[in-house]
């Protein structure tokens, strides 16, 4: 069942590409050739190749049946499509192979992933259980013949039991999956395991309270910095001020963790990223040592213009994480980008600026790298917008009295509107490194302390950038741009 399911599926994509409109397609993320896309799943590293795995319906531009797409790299910026790794409709997975994770065992490749299966459609009632598969090449995938190797979720649960994560410590295997209890209580729980195929709960390791949602998706635990890190997305928080702005969320704690006790102790939720198209975000640790996390690029229930185009969906780029003497997670673009660099334009040189001003860069592919002194700064809030043209724009922007960064995409083209803030720590300078896509734009502040991540879906000719200030001049450091490649053009 499963050659003939991924033999159809790889056939159907194939023909359905020829029929994409190209003006969204980004340049340099990841995303499908056609149809949807969702969850990044088992990042990882194998015989020296990168490789990243997403949730997939290769049939439609909507959700539905899911399976796991594939693309692979050598250096984490050029990405290749694979073919299709996981589909479902075996009896451990019959309606959907659901988020997971993957690990090299030895010279194996193993997909650790959800098995999604149906009970009553209409009623949305469903059960998932555990499933592995696995590879000698990175490409072919058998799954295993005793699947599931979790078959349910331990006594008290609801249907509600996904998206494995799975790493090693000393010699044991630890798996932790969302969770939810029938008193609709959201947690992580743990499972231990020496072979990846017998596998003992191992409890709880973090649970919500009444303000941190019903339901946690997409758990991640590692260690960094000398600490723990449990990073997952909630589902049922609600705004409070500038946070959890989005349908859903993702964040993190910080803190220290006992593998004997299996007890967790740590500080605050804190949001990842603070845009509007942020989600179910997987981290993985390279052959560098590096902490590295992709996510997806967009929001469940938004509008998605590329429907129309024949695809949705698309993952960010990816981050290199560290944690600060705070606690807080730093995110910043992965140093192997700056090879995306063609023409480079230095557009400002220490300049106090009392007028607004627009440059002569017109590309749809753009880094844009600008520095700001805050102490020589009188101005009351100033910016950049991009993608500018006459009725459209999209405008970054710095409240100084608030130390307040905003992303406001109210002229940001079709389908979307809303404006996102986050609350910097206050300092005497800003910088910003803006990634802009044809169809996104990820915004790091001040060495990653904060993220902006949102899809933007301008006129493809308005491609204007300029910076403004009011009540006040602003003192320039540096403003630089450069055109990126294509890396999907051939």
């Amino acid at each position: 069942m499963t050659t003939i399911n991924l033999k159809k599926a790889d056939a159907f994509i194939k023909e359905a590409k020829k029929n994409v409109h190209p003006r969204y397609r980004l340049g340099y993320h990841i995303m499908a050739p056609a149809n949807w896309i969702n969850d990044p799943n088992g990042l990882v590293q194998y015989k020296g190749e990168y490789h990243v795995f997403f949730q997939h319906h290769p049939y439609d531009e909507n959700w539905g049946p899911m399976h796991w797409g594939h693309v692979k790299s050598k250096d984490l910026i050029h990405w290749e499509h694979c073919p299709i790794a996981l589909a479902p409709g075996d009896a451990c997975d019959k309606d959907g192979c659901f988020s997971g994770s993957a690990v090299v065992d030895g010279e194996e490749l193993v997909l650790i992933y959800t098995g999604h299966h149906l009970i009553d459609k209409e009623k949305d009632t469903f059960f998932q259980n555990q499933n592995i598969a696995i590879s000698q090449d990175g490409l072919h995938f058998t799954k295993y013949e005793q699947n599931p190797v979790i078959a349910k979720p331990p006594h008290g649960s609801t249907q509600h039991f996904r998206d494995p994560k799975v790493w090693k410590h000393n010699n044991d295997w630890y798996m932790i999956t969302g969770h939810q209890t029938e008193d609709g209580i959201g947690q992580v729980i743990l499972f231990k395991s020496q072979n990846l195929r017998d596998w003992t709960y191992h409890g709880v390791l973090e649970q919500s309270d009444d303000k941190h949602g019903y339901m946690w998706e997409c758990p991640d635990f590692f260690e960094l910095d000398g600490r723990y890190v449990l990073m997952f997305s909630p589902q049922g928080m609600e705004p409070s001020g500038d946070l959890y702005q989005n349908l859903f969320q993702t964040g993190y704690f910080v803190g220290q963790y006992d593998y004997e006790t299996n007890a967790f102790k740590h500080g605050d939720f804190t949001e990842l990223d603070h845009g509007h198209d942020f989600y179910a975000v997987q981290t993985f640790k390279d052959d560098q040592g590096r902490r590295i996390a992709i996510g997806w690029m967009d929001m469940w229930e938004s509008n998605m213009p590329t429907k129309e185009d024949g695809w949705a969906g698309a993952l960010t780029l990816p981050r290199e994480l560290h944690v600060s003497k705070e606690e807080q997670i730093l995110m910043t673009p992965v140093e192997e980008l700056k090879q995306l660099r063609k023409k480079e334009h230095t557009l400002l040189v220490d300049k106090l600026i009392e007028e607004p001003l627009s440059f002569d860069v017109t590309d749809d592919l753009l880094e844009i790298e600008v520095a700001f002194d805050l102490e020589a700064t009188t101005a009351g809030s100033f910016g950049l917008k991009v993608r500018c043209g006459q009725t459209e724009e999209t405008v970054i922007s710095y409240d100084v009295n608030e130390n307040k960064l905003s992303l406001d995409r109210s002229k940001s083209g079709k389908g979307v509107s809303g404006v996102r803030r986050v609350k910097l720590p206050e300092k005497n300078h800003l910088s910003l490194r803006i990634y802009l896509d044809r169809s996104s734009i990820e915004v790091f502040a001040n060495e990653g302390i904060a993220t902006l991540t949102s899809r933007i879906y301008p006129v493809e000719q308005n491609q204007g950038l300029s910076l403004f200030q009011s009540d006040g001049k602003v003192k320039v450091t540096h403003l630089k741009a450069w055109e990126l490649e294509d890396i999907w053009k051939n």
